[in-house]
C-alpha cells in the first residue's frame, strides 16, 4: 500500500465518520427538540387540567348553593298538595256560607205576606 492509497483510505474513513457523526448530531438535536416540546405540552396540559379542576369545583359549589336556594324557596309536591287542600276546604266553607245566605234570603221573601192593593 502506497502513501497515496493510505491517505485516500484514511480520508475515506474520516469522511464516513464525519457523515455518521453529523447524522448522529442531527438525530440527537431532533430528539432533544421533541423532548422539550413534550415537556412544554405537558406543562400546558397540566395548566389546562388545573383550570378544569378549578372550574369543576366552582360548578359543584354553585350547584350546591342553587339546590339550597330551591329547597328554601320553592314548595314540594306534597306541600303544594297540602296547601291546595287547605284552600279548597276554605272555599267549601265560603260556598256553604253563601248557600246559607241564599236560603235565608229565600226564606225572608217566602215568609212575607203578599200585599194587596187597596183600590
Amino acid at each position: 500500500m502506497t502513501e497515496t492509497e493510505l491517505f485516500s483510505l484514511v480520508g475515506f474513513i474520516i469522511l464516513i465518520l464525519g457523515a455518521v457523526s453529523g447524522a448522529w448530531w442531527r438525530v440527537e438535536s431532533k430528539v432533544m427538540e421533541a423532548k422539550e416540546s413534550a415537556y412544554h405540552k405537558s406543562d400546558s396540559a397540566m395548566a389546562r387540567a388545573d383550570t378544569a379542576i378549578a372550574t369543576a369545583s366552582l360548578a359543584r359549589e354553585e350547584l350546591s348553593s342553587y339546590k339550597t336556594h330551591v329547597a328554601e324557596t320553592y314548595i314540594s309536591k306534597a306541600g303544594h298538595r297540602e296547601t291546595t287542600d287547605q284552600i279548597m276546604a276554605a272555599l267549601n266553607g265560603v260556598k256553604t256560607a253563601v248557600d246559607g245566605t241564599n236560603q235565608r234570603i229565600d226564606r225572608l221573601f217566602d215568609d212575607r205576606p203578599e200585599r194587596r192593593n187597596a183600590s
